[in-house]
């Protein structure tokens, strides 16, 4: 079971002291998988990723059949400074649109047979312009980072964490500007469509507010106080669970990618039991992924958000979890290996 957090410092402690995966189940997996009804290396990548699943399960023949998907809302500050080509009321509108079952969200995780759950984060009450003061004090940032980390359900066997958060991709860009250095430009995009002219202003309020907060910043926990928000804390805080938990997580977006790297940024080997779903339309994306040395499994130009390209690739995985797990071995099978 998972400890209460009772501060940031104990939220480190407890991420730099995550178990790893179990060394004998992934040995179990790679012996299976020799010995499977096919030539060595033919279902390319699944078979990494069925290997992969298998250790951090802490079985050599893995099944899926608890994924949850949990979707974090917040809203931010930042918008104020015209980010967005959306007004923050939307994040409040498609809440309620995941609590009736209308988002793509919502069919995406039911075709999977995941269980989804909804959190919005005082959307009432947004975070701080980061342009003018951190996004989040310390305990604000706790806070948001609990909501995430109880969100996980220790029954579950695979994780996505989607957000949905009008004007997020901003923080997103900063945090990963802060995080991996470059200009401001090479980490800002277009989010959900602003034009020539507001992505020239988004870009400005990103370099400001990583100009602002730069030197203050020591590690990802740092970075997500001040120019994160509190969606994307609460990822970070389910993300970090599910590897006290030993739950692989299939990362989704930009936006995810931003507050898991986050975590990277403070313990090592923190994103080991992490999977990138898909590589989104937004530009940074292939970049961050890269700096994080996660390869995605879907290239289908999506930019939704939500978690729902994270989701879609839930079936890549259950379908290499099949092969491994329910196909035959030469033996069993009766056939000649050569």
């Amino acid at each position: 079971m998972l400890p209460e957090l009772t501060d940031l410092d104990h939220f480190r402690t407890l991420l730099n002291d995550a178990p790893g995966a179990d060394t004998e189940a992934t040995s179990g997996a790679e012996e299976r998988n020799g010995q499977l009804t096919k030539p060595p290396g033919a279902l390319g990548r699944l078979e990494d990723l069925a290997i992969w699943y298998a250790g951090w399960r802490g079985t050599p023949r893995p099944e899926i059949r608890s994924p949850q998907v949990i979707v974090f809302a917040g809203n931010h500050g930042v918008t104020a400074q015209g980010v967005s080509a959306f007004p923050p009321e939307v994040t409040v509108q498609m809440v309620m649109n995941f609590q009736h079952g209308g988002a793509a969200i919502n069919q995406l995780a039911k075709l999977a047979g995941a269980r989804m759950d909804v959190h919005a984060l005082e959307l009432d009450r947004p975070t701080a312009d980061f342009t003018q003061a951190p996004a989040m004090s310390p305990d604000e940032l706790l806070a948001a980072v609990q909501t995430g980390w109880k969100a996980v359900d220790p029954q579950a066997d695979l994780l996505v964490v989607g957000e949905m958060g009008i004007g997020n991709t901003t923080p997103a860009a900063a945090l990963a500007c802060v995080l991996f250095g470059g200009d401001a430009g090479d980490w800002t995009g277009r989010g959900t469509g602003v034009d020539d002219a507001g992505l020239v202003n988004k870009t400005r309020v990103v370099a400001e507010g990583v100009a602002r907060h730069s030197g203050d910043i020591q590690d990802g926990l740092d970075a997500l106080a001040r120019l994160g928000g509190r969606e994307i804390a609460a990822m970070a805080g389910a993300i970090a669970a599910a590897r006290v938990l030993r739950i692989p997580v299939i990362l989704d977006g930009f936006i995810c990618t931003a507050a898991a790297a986050c975590l990277a940024r403070s313990a090592d080997g923190a994103l080991d039991h992490c999977v990138a779903g898909h590589q989104s339309a937004e530009g940074a994306h292939s970049t961050l992924l890269s700096a994080l040395g996660k390869e995605p499994m879907l290239s289908l130009g999506l930019r939704l958000g939500e978690g729902s390209g994270a989701a879609l690739a839930i079936q890549v995985l259950k379908g290499a979890i099949a092969c491994h797990s329910g196909m035959a071995t030469f033996a069993e099978a009766g056939v000649s290996d050569g």
